[in-house]
């Protein structure tokens, strides 16, 4: 069910089938007579066909232009020049969104299975039932239309997570770079170190999204978020009666990635049989199901990741040391956001350009709001400057995003910078020879410097509204010292 202007419209069979008609139907047949016959009965149930000879003119077909948007083709087997197994391989190769159906003479069981496995949607012998053929065509488009599906959200895939989408200038990002295209063609373990947040997940689906396993599936495997009960059922899977509550066979994440990444973050969480079993698997490639004997071959590569230093582990004993050595092949340590603060406006700007395209809003920065993430200091890294970007893009009404779209954290935490900037900007107004003079007027210290002391502590309190616990906070005093001071200086609150 869809709304258009308004009014709830429903979305039925019919009008799937009519969008689904778009994408065109190749026959494939080096009998004209059949592939006019079968062409011109497509063609009466409002098929947009193409007709070619053999294999070889079918692919130079889908080669030369693209725009066809072939769905379907609909291919003989015996065929001169090049038969229909070798178009089915060639179709499998070069483009897997289209959908063959087989029709032949000659049917055998053995080319049959044949043709299944390399994609056939159907496998039909002729004479050909009018009747059978729109039910195989008919299934075979929803194929292509799910087959296409997949080309494009793998394409939105390749976009969000391939190496371009790792943002930054900072020369420590510039080193991520190199070491992400440098291992990313090799089966070579690789481990991820940085802070929650810094994007060793992204790190890891760039890996994954420039090496050649990119049609392969990326699985993601968090030892912190999975009970220790179930880590090992989770990572190798297991079988039926293997403990209580086992009622079927579950594969795990290492089969789920079988020819593809797997991703195990928080690899310093594994308990300890969980990293000698791990272990096994990065040095021989092979497992066996929890509660099975059968051991099984791992296709996979492997990228880890953790948010604390293994060696320090390794050195109180609370990480095996054969494994971290085995895992620590090539290392790409992510720095902290706030010690590469020339990417923050970057970043910002790369958020903001993606949540806009997502939400089709329009927005820009304001002023002084780029200045304000530049101040903050990120204890959630670039995930959390995400956050804060998605927030606003969400929450503000107008064109410009202003400071106060922004978290309430971010103010709070740049209260204290204000402070000092006001002081410094009202000091630069004043006269220079003025300021030297107010700097000391023969009084001692101690006296000289209670007036600043003073003005510092209401500029503070002001910045707050009053809130007492967080001035003394950004004062970096205790509340008690801050009560004695307002005490001293007889700074009361003013009456709303």
């Amino acid at each position: 069910m869809t709304v258009n202007n308004g009014n709830l419209k429903l979305v039925g069979q019919n009008q799937s089938s009519a969008d689904n008609k778009r994408a065109r139907i190749l026959v494939v047949d080096d009998d004209p007579i059949v592939a006019d016959s079968l062409a011109e009965m497509l063609r009466e149930d409002r098929y947009d066909v193409a007709t070619a000879s053999n294999g070889l003119e079918a692919i130079s077909l889908l080669d030369s232009d693209p725009q066809h948007h072939f769905g379907i083709i609909i291919t003989d087997l015996n065929m001169p020049r090049m038969d229909g197994v070798s178009l089915l391989r060639e179709l499998k190769q070069r483009h897997s969104e289209v959908v063959p159906i087989v029709v032949t003479g000659f049917g055998k069981i053995e080319s049959a299975v044949e043709a299944v496995k390399l994609g056939a949607a159907d496998y039909l012998t002729k004479p050909v039932v009018d009747e059978e053929l729109r039910l195989a065509v008919n299934k075979a488009m929803n194929q292509h239309v799910l087959l296409a599906e997949n080309v494009t959200m793998k394409a939105q895939l390749s976009e969000r997570y391939g190496l371009g989408n790792l943002v930054g200038a900072d020369y420590r990002m510039q080193k991520v770079y190199d070491l992400v295209e440098a291992v990313a063609e090799s089966n070579t373990t690789v481990l991820i170190t940085g802070e929650s947040g810094t994007g060793k997940s992204m790190v890891g689906h760039a890996i994954h999204e420039t090496s050649s396993r990119r049609s392969g599936p990326f699985v993601t495997f968090a030892c912190g978020s999975i009970p220790e009960t179930l880590l090992e059922s989770e990572l190798f899977g297991h079988v039926k009666g293997a403990f209580t509550g086992a009622d079927t066979d579950k594969i795990g994440k290492i089969a789920a990635a079988e020819g593809g990444t797997l991703f195990i973050d928080e690899i310093n969480s594994a308990t300890p049989a969980l990293q000698l079993k791990l272990l096994r698997v990065l040095q021989e490639k092979m497992y066996e199901p929890v509660g099975s004997t059968e051991t099984k071959q791992a296709d996979v590569r492997f990228v880890l990741a953790t948010n604390q230093k293994l060696d320090e582990l390794v050195s109180k004993g609370e990480f095996r040391e054969d494994l971290y050595y085995r895992i620590n092949v090539v290392n790409i340590e992510l720095p902290r956001l706030s010690e590469r603060v020339r990417d923050i406006n970057i970043l910002a700007e790369h958020f903001l350009e993606r949540h806009c395209k997502q939400m089709s809003r329009e927005r820009r920065f304001g002023d002084g709001v780029l200045d304000v993430l530049q101040r903050y200091e990120w204890p959630g890294n670039v995930r959390e400057l995400e956050n804060a970007i998605e927030r606003a893009v969400v929450l503000s009404r107008q064109l410009t995003i202003s400071i106060n779209d922004l978290p309430e954290t971010l103010h709070s935490k740049d209260a204290h910078v204000l402070v000092q900037r006001a002081i410094a900007m009202r000091n630069e107004t004043s006269d220079t020879q003025h300021q030297t003079q107010a700097l000391w007027d023969g009084l001692p210290l101690s006296e000289a410097l209670k007036e600043p002391e003073k003005r510092i502590l209401l500029a503070a309190l002001e910045a707050n509204n009053w809130n007492r616990q967080e001035t003394a906070k950004q004062l970096d005093i205790n509340r008690t010292t801050l009560y004695k001071k307002i005490k001293q200086y007889g700074l009361d609150q003013p009456a709303a």
